[in-house]
C-alpha cells in the first residue's frame, strides 16, 4: 500500500503512546467502533495483548482509510484528544502537500498560446469554473449521493483550459472550498494505457515514487472529486455486470471493472466526477448519465464570436465585414465553433484584406480558408527574413500521421521528416504544432483539421518517403484510430479547382501534381454513383463536391448518380446537397433524411427523437434542386418531421410540370393528425404520384377517413400504398378495405407487421372478393393471423383472378392452413403467380399438398418457404412436385443446409434438370419501405470504403507541366 514513511502514519507509533488501560479500552471499544461505521469486528479474544501484534492484525484486517477513522474515533472516545490532532495535522498537511503537487503540475502546462486567445479564454474560463463552483456547492441530498457533471464540447473548444482553470482556482482557494479536500485528475490516456490496478494505485500514479496517502485521501471520499478527461477517447466498456464490481481499494482489477467500480460508487462511495467529452462520445454518456446528474455545453455563441473578431482586427469595420461573412457561410460558421478555428478563420480573412481582395468572391469554401492560413503563417517569417519552414517536411508529417493514426509527435518524429530544432521552434510560435497538453514531450497540429489539409497537400506533392518512429510502439487512442478520410479528399477536391490551387501554388511557391490526383478521385467518387450501399450516404462526398466547384468536373462525377442518399444535420449539409443535387442530371432515386436531437434543457437525460426544424430559404434550394431534375422518380424523406410547410413545398414539387417524381416514400417521419388532410390533397392534384410509403408511422385513425376518400378520387392515381408497421386498427382497415372497392388505380397493398390478425384479414378479403377491386399484390406478413385467416382467404383465391402476388410471412399459418390455401390454389380460377410462406410455421406435413400445387398450377411463378421446418421427407415431396413436367415455377425459396446426403443428392438431381428453376437458401432481397434507420451516425469516406491513391513517393518527381516543384 502506498502510504508516507512519516512516523505520524504508521499506527504502531500511535499505540505505543497508549497507556495499559487505554489499550483495553481500545480493545474493547473496538467491535461497537466497528459496528457504528459497518465494518466486520475482530473477535476480542482474537485480539493481540503486544501492541506490534496489534497493529499488524488491525492493517492487514481492514483498508488503511477504514482503520484510521476508526481510529480516530476510538482516540476521541478513550480520550486521547493529542492524538486527534495529530491525525488531524497529518490529514491537512497530506492536503496542503496535494495542492502544491497539482500547483507544480499546472506550471508546466501551457494553456494559452497567444494574446488573442490569453484575453479572451481568460474571461471563458472563468464564467464556467464559477459554474463548476455553482454546481458542486449546492447539489441536492439525493445527487450528493453520486453526482457526475458532464462538460461536452467539439475538440478545441477548451474543455482542457477550463479544467486547467478549475484546477488553478481550487488551489488558490477560490472555489470549492470546504467542498473538495482531494481532486484526482483521470486522463483518457493514462487509463487506456493500464490493463489492471487498483483504486489505491490509480490514485497514487501523479505523487512522488507513487506515494500517496492514500488512508487520507479516502477517509472522506465524498469531498474527492475525479476528473475523468475525454470520455469519448476512453477505450473500455462501461457495461460491467454488478457481480464483478468490487468495494475493496486493493483490490486488483481489470481497469474496465476499476472504472465501472469508481463510477457507480462502489469504491469511494460518495465521491463526485466532472467528466470532458466530445459530442462523438454522447452513446457512452447517456449510458452513465442519471436524472440527478449535470450536462454542461460548451458552445462559442454568436455573442463570443463577434467579441473573438473584435479582439483580433482591433478594427470595428473589418471585424464586422470579416463576421458578417461567417455568419453568411454555413462552412465557416460551423468552423468558427472553436476558438482556435476562429483564430485560424481570422488568420485567412485578414490576409485577404491586407490584399485588397474581395472577400466574398476570395473566400467561399474551407479550402480558401485552410489555403490562406498555411500562406499566411509559412511566408511570415520569409517576410522577416528569416528562414521559411519546409512545407515539405510539414505535408510529411500530417500525412505520415494520418496513415499511421498518429495525432501526436516526438520531436524524433518531427527529425525524421526534415525539421531542424529551429524548425520546431518556428512552428510553434506560428501556431502550426502546439506541446501535446496529454503527451508529455510530444507535439500536434493545434487542430485535426490543419493536419487533414497538409495531409491532402501532401497526397498532392512529391514528397520523399519517411517514416515517423511513434507510428509503432505507441499506444493509440480512439481519436488516433480514426480512419475518416471525409476531410481529405474534401480539401483534395477543393484544391483540384484552379483558381484555389493557383492560389496556393503562387503563395507557397509549389506545384502541385493533379493529373493522377484527379482521374484517381473521378474514378472513385463516379463509382459510389451506382454503389449507395459501400457509403451509407453520399453527403460526405457532396462536401468534398462542393469543395471543387469546378462545373464540368463535378457534373462528370454526378451524371454517375442514378441514385443518391443524403443525411441532413444541419444548414451546412443543406448547401452542399442542394448544390450537388441541382448538378445530378440522370438521378432517379433520392433518398432525403433529415435528424434533429432534441435538446436537454434540464438534467434529465435526453433521447434522441425528431424534432420539427426551420424550414428556410436553404431547405427551399433542395427543394428547388430537385424540382428541375426530369429524371428524379423516387423522392425518400425518411425520419424527418413532415410540418405544414414542408407540404407546401411538396405541393410546390408534385404540381410542377417538370417533376416526373413518381414514388413519395414518408417513412418514420412522426405524422401528426393535420398531415393526413395535406397527403390527400397531394393525391389529388399529383398527376405522377403512383407510389406512396408511410412505413413506420402510428398512422391516427381520426384522420384517416380523409386520407382514404381521396384514394378513390377520379384524380388520384395512386397504384402502390405501403403501410408497414403503422399500428393500424380495423377502423381504419376498414376505411382502407372501403377504398379498395372504390379505387380503380391501386394495384399494390402492404399492410405487413400490422396487429390486425384474423378479423383484420376477414376486413380485407371481403374487399378483394368485389369485382371492383383492382388489387394485384396484397402483402399481409407478421400480422398475427393464423389457419383461421387461411378460410377468409380461399374464397378470394378461387374467385379474384386479378390476384397474382401474396405475402404472407412470418403468420402462425400452420400446415392447417397450408392445406385451405392448397386447395384454393389449384382451383382453376386462381391466377397466383407469387406466394411468400416464409416463417409460417409449416412443416413436412402439407408438403404433399404443396407439390400438388406446384405440378398444377399454370401461373405460380415464386414460392417463398425459407424458415419452415420442412425436413428431408417434405423437402422430398416438393422435389418431386418441382421435377413435374407441368410445373412452372422459377424461384423457390428452401433451407437445404440441413439435409442428409440422400435428399441432397436428389435436390442436386432435380435442380440439374430443371434448368429453368432458381433455388435459393437466402432471404429475399429487402423490398422499399422494409428496412429505414433514423441513426446514422458519422457516415464517412473511410477507408474501409475508400481506396487510399496512390501515395505522393509513388508519383513521377515532376507535375503534369514536366517542372519540378522547388523543395
Amino acid at each position: 500500500m502506498a502510504e508516507s514513511d512519516s512516523s505520524d502514519s504508521d499506527l504502531l507509533w500511535y499505540l505505543e503512546k497508549l497507556s495499559r488501560k487505554e489499550c483495553h479500552s481500545l480493545r474493547n471499544l473496538l467491535g461497537q467502533e466497528c459496528m457504528e461505521i459497518g465494518l466486520p469486528p475482530i473477535p476480542r479474544l482474537e485480539l493481540s495483548e503486544e501492541k506490534p501484534d496489534l497493529a499488524h492484525q488491525l492493517t492487514t484486517s481492514y483498508e488503511a482509510q477504514h482503520l484510521w477513522n476508526l481510529m480516530y474515533n476510538i482516540f476521541h472516545k478513550i480520550p486521547r484528544k493529542d492524538l486527534c490532532e495529530t491525525i488531524n495535522a497529518r490529514r491537512n498537511r497530506n492536503k496542503e502537500a496535494h495542492k502544491i503537487l497539482i500547483k507544480k503540475k499546472l506550471q508546466g502546462e501551457r494553456c494559452l498560446r497567444n494574446r488573442i486567445h490569453d484575453t479572451f479564454c481568460q474571461d471563458m474560463i472563468l464564467e464556467l469554473v464559477g459554474k463548476f463552483d455553482f454546481v458542486f456547492r449546492h447539489v441536492s441530498l439525493e445527487a450528493s449521493k453520486a453526482l457526475n457533471v458532464f462538460l461536452i464540447g467539439q475538440q478545441a473548444s477548451g474543455k482542457t483550459m477550463v479544467l486547467r482553470g478549475a484546477l488553478y482556482e481550487w488551489v488558490n482557494g477560490n472555489i470549492w472550498a470546504d467542498v473538495f479536500s482531494y481532486v484526482i485528475h483521470l486522463p483518457s490516456h493514462d487509463l487506456n494505457q493500464m490493463t489492471s490496478g487498483s483504486l489505491v494505485e490509480l490514485i497514487s500514479k501523479d505523487w512522488p515514487e507513487g506515494q500517496a496517502p492514500v488512508a487520507d485521501i479516502l477517509s472522506e471520499p465524498q469531498k474527492i472529486l475525479f476528473v475523468l478527461e475525454d470520455l469519448d477517447d476512453v477505450d473500455l466498456t462501461f457495461r460491467i455486470s454488478r457481480q464483478a464490481l468490487c468495494t475493496d481499494s486493493r483490490q486488483q482489477l481489470s481497469t474496465p471493472v476499476l472504472v465501472a467500480s469508481l463510477l457507480t460508487r462502489k469504491l469511494a462511495p460518495g465521491c463526485r466526477f466532472l467528466i470532458t467529452s466530445r459530442p462523438q462520445g454522447q452513446a457512452v454518456t447517456w449510458d452513465l448519465m442519471k436524472k440527478t446528474d449535470t450536462l454542461m455545453t460548451l458552445s462559442f455563441s454568436r455573442e463570443k464570436r463577434q467579441k473573438y473578431f473584435t479582439l483580433f482586427f482591433r478594427d470595428g469595420q473589418r471585424a464586422e465585414a470579416a463576421f458578417q461573412l461567417v455568419q453568411k457561410n454555413e462552412l465557416f460558421l460551423h468552423l468558427c465553433q472553436a476558438p482556435i478555428l476562429c483564430w485560424v478563420t481570422c488568420v485567412a480573412l485578414r490576409r485577404q484584406m491586407d490584399q485588397g481582395a474581395d472577400l466574398k468572391r476570395s473566400c467561399q469554401t474551407l479550402t480558401d480558408i485552410y489555403t490562406h492560413f498555411l500562406a499566411d503563417t509559412l511566408t511570415s517569417q520569409a517576410a522577416e527574413g528569416r528562414p521559411r519552414v519546409p512545407l515539405q517536411s510539414l505535408c510529411s508529417l500530417a500525412l505520415e500521421g494520418l496513415l499511421h493514426n498518429t495525432l501526436h509527435f516526438t520531436e524524433e518524429d518531427l527529425r525524421s521528416v526534415g525539421f531542424s530544432q529551429a524548425d520546431i521552434s518556428t512552428l510553434q510560435t506560428l501556431e502550426i504544432l502546439w506541446p501535446s497538453s496529454h503527451l508529455k514531450g510530444h507535439y500536434r497540429f493545434i487542430h485535426t483539421k490543419i493536419q487533414e489539409f497538409c495531409a491532402a497537400v501532401g497526397f498532392m506533392l512529391p514528397l520523399a518517403e519517411r517514416g515517423i518512429p511513434s507510428a509503432w510502439g505507441r499506444w493509440k487512442g480512439k481519436r488516433e484510430l480514426s480512419d475518416d478520410l471525409s476531410a481529405v479528399i474534401a480539401s483534395m477536391l477543393g484544391l483540384l479547382n484552379k483558381k484555389r490551387r493557383h492560389t496556393f501554388e503562387t503563395a507557397l511557391g509549389c506545384r502541385l501534381r493533379t493529373d493522377s490526383v484527379s482521374q484517381y478521385l473521378l474514378t472513385e467518387m463516379r463509382s459510389f454513383g451506382d454503389n449507395v450501399k459501400a457509403i451509407g450516404h453520399h453527403t460526405p462526398l457532396f462536401h468534398g463536391l462542393f469543395e471543387n466547384q469546378e462545373e464540368e468536373y463535378v457534373k462528370r462525377i454526378l451524371d454517375s448518380f442514378l441514385e443518391a442518399a443524403v443525411y441532413v444535420r444541419d444548414h451546412r449539409d443543406l448547401m452542399v446537397s442542394s448544390y450537388c443535387l441541382g448538378r445530378c442530371r440522370r438521378l432517379q432515386k433520392l433518398k432525403l433524411t433529415v435528424q434533429n436531437i432534441f435538446e436537454n434543457k434540464s438534467n434529465e437525460q435526453p433521447t434522441p427523437r425528431l424534432t420539427y426544424f426551420s424550414v428556410d430559404t436553404r431547405f427551399e434550394d433542395l427543394f428547388k434542386a430537385i424540382v428541375h431534375n426530369r429524371n428524379l422518380t423516387c423522392l425518400c424523406l425518411s425520419c424527418m418531421p413532415i410540418s405544414l410547410k414542408v407540404f407546401s413545398l411538396l405541393h410546390q414539387v408534385f404540381t410542377n410540370p417538370t417533376c416526373s417524381i413518381q414514388h413519395l416514400s414518408l417513412m418514420k417521419c412522426d405524422l401528426e393528425a393535420s398531415a393526413y388532410k395535406q397527403l390527400a390533397s397531394l393525391l389529388i392534384s399529383s398527376k405522377n404520384l403512383k407510389k406512396l410509403t408511410l412505413s413506420k408511422n402510428a398512422l391516427s385513425r381520426d384522420g384517416m377517413k380523409i386520407f382514404c376518400d381521396a384514394l378513390f378520387h377520379p384524380n388520384c392515381v395512386l397504384e402502390s400504398l405501403v403501410l408497414l408497421f403503422c399500428s393500424l386498427t380495423l377502423r381504419s382497415l376498414s376505411l382502407i378495405a372501403k377504398s379498395l372497392v372504390l379505387t380503380e388505380t391501386l394495384k399494390h397493398l402492404d399492410v405487413s407487421v400490422n396487429n390486425i390478425r384474423d378479423n383484420g384479414v376477414l376486413v380485407l378479403m371481403m374487399a378483394l372478393v368485389f369485382p371492383t377491386c383492382s388489387v394485384r399484390e396484397l402483402e399481409i406478413s407478421g400480422c398475427f393471423f393464423t389457419a383461421k385467416g387461411c378460410e377468409y382467404m380461399v374464397y378470394v383465391l378461387q374467385n379474384n383472378p386479378n390476384l397474382q402476388s401474396l405475402e404472407l410471412g412470418s403468420n402462425n399459418i400452420g400446415d392447417a392452413g397450408m392445406e385451405l390455401l392448397c386447395g384454393a390454389m389449384r382451383h382453376p380460377n386462381c391466377n397466383l403467380e407469387n406466394i411468400g410462406l416464409e416463417e409460417c410455421m409449416l412443416t413436412g406435413a402439407c408438403c404433399a399438398a404443396l407439390a400438388s400445387v406446384l405440378s398444377s398450377s399454370k401461373t405460380l411463378k415464386k414460392i417463398n418457404l425459407l424458415g419452415n421446418k420442412l425436413g428431408d421427407e417434405g423437402i422430398v415431396h416438393l422435389l418431386e412436385g418441382l421435377a413435374h413436367p407441368d410445373c412452372v415455377l422459377r424461384t423457390v425459396g428452401l433451407d437445404i443446409k440441413d439435409l442428409n446426403a440422400e435428399t441432397m443428392t436428389l435436390f442436386t438431381t432435380v435442380t440439374q434438370k430443371t434448368s429453368h428453376l432458381h433455388v435459393t437458401d437466402q432471404s429475399w432481397a429487402k423490398k422499399e419501405g422494409r428496412e429505414v434507420s433514423c441513426n446514422l451516425g458519422d457516415v464517412s469516406l473511410s477507408r474501409s470504403v475508400l481506396r487510399l491513391p496512390d501515395l505522393p513517393w509513388h508519383f513521377p518527381s515532376s507535375d503534369s507541366r514536366g517542372n519540378q516543384p522547388p523543395l
